[in-house]
């Protein structure tokens, strides 16, 4: 009897012991340097307070191991080889990780430690995933209310400047993800400053592949820099956001809000921003926040591209503020985005709207380059603009099977604006003799709508990297305007030095365009070896577009209805495109090789509605391309692109109708131009140590255009009039190019970061004058330095500046050069003090030396605050700042166009001061098993 009980009890503590110890562990151990699997290392778990052995074991032949019968708890991985830097992990097994998957482990010789390390310590700050750098947010200083931006300027390898832009590894990151998923779109600071800091377990960054490369395994050199947050389990439940109010001086004021509330996957915010402050959103692509995107439409590669954009006030206002007036914005927008059906579908949408009224006044400089000597323009322009838009996108994913999958994407956007110049010009000879005068009012209003959809579906066949896949979209745009354009020019004689003539031109004008975009490919991907494969696809697009350009002179005051025949064009431009292609891919180990090319049929149809004119013509446009990658190891890499494309001339270019919005500069489209080829090369080489956070970054493009199309103006010596046409070049080739190369690490003795780099860049440009051949060429060097330190509750400062010189000369006047020097210095620095005070200051240096044409520019912004925080957390926050202490602010610009070299000086937000409140609230639950 006492046996059998004994037997029961025995058994019952078997099942319970089981029941306890059923978490396990499993990976694989390699040398991916020597591309060997290291069978036999030795596998031990400790525990992770008093380091007591919980199990061990080797590694199979193949470098797969597996460790089961587990007990829940947090533990420490150690992997030990003979030879091999010793490698440790922290981790957790618990009811929600029963299986604990360390992937692929990649072991680093002892031998290559200084040169290729990956980085355990400081509770495992960095580790290397393959091609992701993955950051641990906990081992990093984070102050309360910090945002994700405070954390990554902590990360070896990340910059972050004082708009909120982001470099990582020498590049600028565009996208910043949550948890995988798209965030109010591709605006980073939508993330990055509305992101509590604490809420953040990694921060993963890597080069994401385009969808068709990611999709079908065929590395097609085309990446994006990329970040991901990846949330902590017990910040995915629960409520976060700031409240900012602002009041200054001279009534300047601003005031935001941020909420947030996430639930498992589901996420939901909203922001909004009201200020004339020169705050327009968030920070960094506040364009976007506007969506005042340039809307440009391309399709099939050798395809045609439709530009709809124009600088010119009685086209539109795009609605971006780039420090030039005083601006008076408004913005806001709804993010909502959910996963359900266990993962296989998702939606994710954003609504986002805005207006920006902007004004202020620019003082432009132009030297224009002739045959016969040089012309000066002075020129004044006070604007008043304003536009609003909104948008409304939705992207929806669904898992069809375990090999077929659906992305179905749409958005609208919806703008109005309304512009409101007055400009005032000088025209003078190289002796300071009066050419013309031109006082000129420009009035507009117009509204676009834009509206996109596309579907890409993808299918895997049971021999892998065998897929098809299938893109169909359609892309409508129409814009409408209507504005009026009064002008009177005083001409003089170059005698007298007195008014001879006097042209009017008062007109109202009207312009109506539209496009219409289909666009459908599709891409088969066949392997041909374990190393190599084929790519195919076949692309069909139909583009129809129109122009209705019209004028009307004034037949009594206030009554526009004598058409000026002239100033009105009615044109069709239709394209039809037809592609095919193939893309030989070969891959193995380090090494990435394609080459393939493009060819399309692109027929036109130009159909000129007033005359009845019809001009049917059709391209074969090739588009090549080729890349090689070599990655040393996960840390050095070398990549070499080339591409060949085709560019289309534009509708604008095209339409036959004189454009005489500025009366003094006047445009003529030419029907006969014909696409232009450009070759574009790049070469970036990239080495990285983990180890000091040193980094290497060299790289460079050139890219040369065949056939290129470039202004041809014909210049009136006597009224100083311009008129500009279209030409394709004959045998001369412009070009551009552009090599960097940069060095950063950490000084450890004093824990300050530091980066040298150097930038060469230049071009040569081409433009016709009076029938001559004008050739522009400009050069430009520059060198920079980087220091970056950051103490918890102490100090933290930045510093980044450097000289360069640009050297600028015209073929037609080669006596006559624009050089100069120049210096641009960006620098910051906070102070903790007892009591919860700070104090703190940022200042910005701009220099450009004067030159033959233009004087000297200066411009110090110096800005210096002082704050003290409040309640737990420090979760209030009350400041005091001064802007533009020196009372300087001033946005200047140098530029050359053509045969024109030009500076302009515009008038921006001055000195104030001003009182803000800042609260920081969050409210976190607990977080429900995983599925």
């Amino acid at each position: 009897m006492k046996l059998t009980v004994i037997a029961v009890i025995l058994c019952i503590w078997g099942f319970s012991s089981q029941a306890q110890n059923s978490y396990s562990i499993k990976g694989s151990i390699a040398d991916s340097a020597a591309n060997s699997k290291l069978a036999s290392s030795t596998i031990t778990v400790l525990n992770a307070r008093d380091s007591i052995l919980k199990a061990f074991t080797w590694a199979e032949t193949n470098g797969n191991f597996a460790i089961n019968n587990l007990p829940k708890g947090k533990f420490l991985l150690l992997i030990t080889y003979p030879g091999y830097a010793d490698y440790v992990d922290n981790f957790s097994l618990d009811s929600a990780h029963t299986t604990h998957d360390f992937g692929k482990i990649d072991m680093i010789l002892r031998s290559r430690l200084l040169a290729d390390v990956i980085v355990k310590a400081k509770a495992a700050a960095i580790k290397i995933k393959g091609d992701t750098t993955e950051y641990n947010a906990k081992s990093y200083v984070i102050q309360p209310n910090d945002k994700v931006e405070d954390l990554l300027k902590q990360l070896p390898g990340i910059q972050v400047d004082k708009d909120g832009k982001i470099t990582a590894q020498g590049e600028t990151v565009t996208k910043v993800l949550v948890d995988g998923e798209e965030f109010f779109g591709d605006d980073p600071t939508l993330v990055t400053k509305n992101i509590r800091a604490d809420m953040v377990d990694k921060v993963q960054l890597y080069d994401k592949k385009s969808d068709q490369a990611t999709f079908t395994g065929i590395d097609d050199g085309k990446t994006t820099k990329t970040i991901n947050i990846k949330l902590k389990a017990d910040k995915k439940n629960g409520e976060f956001g700031k409240v900012d109010a602002n009041q200054g001086t001279d009534g300047y004021y601003e005031g935001q809000l941020q909420y947030n509330k996430f639930k498992e996957k589901q996420k939901f915010s909203l922001y909004g921003t009201l200020a004339n402050d020169g705050k327009t959103g968030l920070g960094f692509q506040d364009s976007n926040n506007l969506g005042v995107s340039n809307n440009d439409i391309q399709f099939v590669d050798g395809g045609i591209t439709i530009n709809n954009t124009s600088n010119d006030a009685l086209d539109s206002f795009s609605g971006y503020y780039d420090g030039k007036g005083i601006p008076v914005a408004r913005a806001g927008g709804v993010h909502y985005d959910d996963k359900f059906d266990n993962d296989n579908q998702s939606i994710n949408t954003n609504y986002k709207i805005g207006s920006i009224d902007v004004s202020g006044a620019t003082n432009t400089i132009s030297q224009q380059t002739l045959p016969t000597g040089i012309v000066n323009t002075k020129s004044t322009e006070n604007f008043n603009d304003y536009a609003f838009r909104q948008k409304l996108d939705a992207t929806y994913k669904i898992k069809l099977d375990t090999t077929s999958d659906l992305k179905i994407s749409v958005d609208g956007t919806f703008k109005n604006f309304h512009v409101n110049n007055n400009y005032f010009t000088t025209t003078a000879d190289s002796a300071s003799n009066k050419i013309n005068t031109d006082k000129r009012d420009v009035t507009n209003n117009g509204n676009q709508q834009i509206f996109d959809a596309s579907a890409f579906y993808t299918k895997k066949f049971k021999k892998p990297r065998r897929t098809l896949s299938w893109s169909l979209s359609e892309s409508y745009n129409k814009s409408t305007t209507e504005g009026y354009l009064n002008s009177e020019i005083d001409y003089f004689n170059p005698t007298t030095k007195t008014v001879d003539s006097t042209n009017i031109t008062n007109q109202y004008k009207t312009t109506n365009t539209m496009s219409s975009v289909l666009n459908s490919n599709i891409t088969y991907s066949e392997p041909l070896t374990s190393k190599t494969s084929l790519l195919f696809n076949y692309g069909f697009a139909v583009n129809n577009s129109t122009s209705n350009r019209q004028s009307f002179n004034e037949s009594s005051p206030g009554k526009y209805n004598i058409i000026d025949s002239a100033n009105t064009n009615d044109y069709k431009f239709n394209q039809l495109t037809n592609q095919v292609g193939a893309i030989y891919n070969y891959q193995f180990k380090k090494a990435t090789f394609n080459f393939g090319t493009k060819v399309s049929d692109v027929a036109f149809k130009q159909i000129d509605e007033f005359t009845g004119d019809v001009l049917n013509r059709s391209f074969l446009n090739w588009a090549p391309q080729a890349m090689f990658l070599y990655k040393f190891s996960q840390f050095q890499a070398f990549r070499f692109t080339y591409n060949g494309n085709n560019t289309e001339p534009s509708i604008d270019q095209i339409q036959p109708v004189t454009v005489n919005n500025d009366p003094l500069n006047i445009t003529i489209g030419n029907p006969t131009l014909k696409p232009s080829f450009t070759n574009n090369i790049n070469i970036f080489y990239n080495s990285y140590q983990v180890l000091g956070g040193q980094q290497i970054y060299v790289g460079g493009s050139f890219s040369n255009t065949y056939g290129a199309i470039v202004n041809n103006t014909s210049y009136n010596e006597t009224t100083g009039v311009n008129t500009t046409s279209y030409s394709n070049l004959g045998n001369e080739t412009p070009y551009n190019y552009n090599v960097y190369a940069s060095y950063g690490r950490k000084i450890s003795p004093i824990d300050v970061q530091i980066g040298l780099n150097a930038n060469t860049s230049g071009s040569i440009s081409y433009s016709y004058i009076n029938s001559q051949l004008d050739m522009g060429r400009s050069h430009t060097y520059s060198a920079g330095l980087y220091l970056y330190k950051y103490v918890q509750k102490k100090y933290d400062f930045y510093f980044s500046g450097g000289p360069s010189y640009t050297f600028s000369t015209m073929s037609l006047q080669p006596l006559t050069n624009n050089n100069a020097a120049g210096f641009n210095g960006d620098g910051q620095f906070n102070l903790y003090l007892p009591l919860k005070f700070g104090v703190g200051s940022s200042v910005n240096y701009t220099y450009n030396a004067a030159t033959q044409a233009f004087s000297a520019q200066h411009l110090t912004k110096l800005n210096s605050y002082i704050f003290k925080t409040f309640l737990k957390d420090d979760k209030l926050k009350i400041s005091l700042s001064a802007n533009d202490l020196l009372n300087q602010n001033l946005n200047f610009t140098r530029g050359i166009s053509g045969n024109t070299t030009t500076q302009t000086n515009t008038t921006g937000i001055r000195r104030f001061f001003m009182l803000s409140v800042t609260w920081d609230f969050t409210k976190f639950g607990t977080v429900k098993s995983a599925n």
